[in-house]
């Protein structure tokens, strides 16, 4: 009977592919500072900081937030940097992006 394998600090897949995170850094949502690390998608960094809604949808104004994670579902839209319907999963988190809550199709507050 095999023993199940104690995970310790030297036994992380981090520890064993010699992979660390970088130094945080600072993004916006909704005017409020979010830490994010590197290589961490903008959904992942709102949800690190309990944010799990940041759009509503078009016909009822139901909150959304991130469902499937991998980009085929368009319920993590957010409007990031002042571009709507940004694919928040998808989206890498970079130093000084301002992401805000987007409403209906992203489009209302946007001077055509």
């Amino acid at each position: 009977m095999r023993r199940p394998r104690i995970r310790t600090a030297g036994r992380t897949p981090a520890a064993l592919a010699g992979a660390g995170p970088g130094p945080a850094f600072e993004i916006t949502f909704d005017g409020r500072p979010v830490r994010a690390l590197p290589g961490q998608s903008i959904a992942a960094a709102l949800w690190a900081a309990s944010v799990l809604t940041w759009r509503t949808t078009r016909v009822n104004g139901r909150p959304r937030g991130a469902f499937c994670g991998i980009g085929s579902c368009f319920d993590c839209l957010a409007t990031v940097n002042g571009q709507p319907n940004r694919r928040a999963c998808l989206l890498p988190a970079r130093p000084g992006d301002v992401i805000t809550s987007q409403e209906g199709d992203g489009h209302a507050g946007l001077v055509r």
